[in-house]
């Protein structure tokens, strides 16, 4: 990997005055994780930055930018109920098509591996416009397991102008696949930066107000789709056997907005005491939560990003990991939706106290809290410099080229 860019790299650039970029965003998790991009783009008098919000997400979306105090400049409002992959996709990916021709931008900015990003990546592909892919190169090597998420991220890295890559490990998947080295950086997950951002900016919850003080407390969430049905319910059974062999815990739930999801997880433990559900959590409340918990049950990819930076265990609600890394550096056990491993593994935690106390010794795989700066760098010597090629993979945590996390 090193840093440069091929001749011609800046086709269907608008190439008038300071560069257009556009950040699309469609659901809650990539929100929170561009936040401190689009905070870093815009203190920068290089760029002319846009939010575009494709409504994947409704609510959730806006609630979520206006914790960082970003507003979107525009919405297409896909979002309806029951909504299928289908809609998603053929309605994100005309509204971005309409928008980009009615608003030329000389870059776009995509996250992840939503439905959104997969088709605003597609619209600007069709326009010539380079397509940035933050978070890139993560696999699962399973196209069902996360479903879409694994092929959406495989197919937008493959129309990918510039890829940032949170570890040498995504980076690696990226370069094994063709990628060009000169435009793979491995940056560090933004989600940290979101993360220390939050808790310097921290405010009380009212969330906990019920949980005596001095409690034990465990945060689960779910939403999964590989998760509904039966294995949904093999891990709420754990759950409910954890609060009856442990008569001082407490579990917080927060619901995902998809009735399959919140509806099966209230049918289970509707009747268990010491279980705390809210509705979806403002990200410096679920902050909050995370911070309080001892340890954190979720299918989420960002939870295991998020807990390790907070030195919190987490067990893994699934049978494989993207994030390799949080299981190498023993960050995150993978525990699937055994409910017997989820109870033997959670009951370890909360009874062993040196095996707990050992995950506060394993490191920060996912970064540092400097990646959006580092992107930014590299996006300003996109535009400076053509054809500007330099083979140096040394680490330069102030430049923006490749860097160990």
């Amino acid at each position: 990997m090193s840093e440069g860019f091929m001749e011609g790299s800046l086709i269907g650039r608008v190439q008038t005055g300071t560069p257009a970029l556009v950040c699309v965003v469609g659901t809650r998790p990539e929100a929170i994780k561009m936040a401190p991009l689009i905070l870093k783009l815009r203190e920068c008098p290089d760029f002319r930055v846009r939010v575009l919000a494709s409504g994947q997400h409704a609510d959730m979306l806006h609630q979520a930018l206006s914790d960082f105090g970003i507003r979107a400049d525009a919405d297409l409002c896909v979002m309806k109920d029951r909504q299928t992959l289908d809609h998603i996709t053929s309605a994100v990916l005309e509204g971005v098509g309409g928008f980009l021709d009615a608003n030329p931008q000389d870059m776009l900015l995509v996250h992840g591996d939503t439905t959104t990003t997969l088709s605003a990546a597609l619209a600007g592909f069709y326009r010539n416009i380079p397509v940035v892919h933050v978070e890139a190169g993560l696999r699962s090597r399973d196209m069902t397991r996360p479903f879409p998420e694994e092929a959406n991220r495989v197919l937008v890295d493959r129309l990918a102008t510039l890829y940032f890559a949170p570890t040498r490990q995504s980076a690696d998947n990226l370069l094994a696949e063709g990628a060009d080295a000169r435009r793979v950086f491995v940056t560090g997950n933004t989600v940290i930066d979101a993360l220390f951002w939050t808790l310097e900016h921290r405010r009380e919850t009212e969330v906990l107000r019920d949980v005596p003080a001095d409690a034990p407390l465990v945060l689960m969430t779910a939403h999964r789709r590989e998760s509904w049905g039966e294995p949904l319910v093999r891990v709420c059974k754990a759950v409910r056997g954890l609060l009856e062999r442990h008569a001082e815990l407490w579990v917080v739930i927060p619901l995902h907005k998809n009735p399959v999801v919140r509806n099966a997880i209230r049918e289970e433990l509707k009747n268990c005491a010491r279980v705390v559900f809210t509705e979806p959590l403002n990200y410096p409340d679920f902050v909050a939560v995370m911070n309080r918990s001892l340890f954190i049950m979720s299918d989420s990819g960002g939870i295991q990003e998020e807990a390790s930076a907070l030195r919190k265990p987490v067990l893994i609600l699934r049978e494989l990991s993207e994030r390799p890394e949080a299981l190498t550096m023993g960050t995150g056990v993978l525990v699937g939706t055994n409910r017997e491993r989820i109870g033997e593994e959670a009951s370890r935690l909360l009874t062993d106290s040196a095996w707990f106390a050992s995950f506060s010794e394993r490191g920060m795989p996912f970064g540092d809290g400097s990646a959006s700066k580092r992107i930014v760098n590299v996006i300003g010597k996109y535009f400076a410099a053509k054809g500007f090629e330099n083979e140096s993979n040394e680490k330069n945590d102030d430049e923006g080229v490749p860097v160990q996390v």
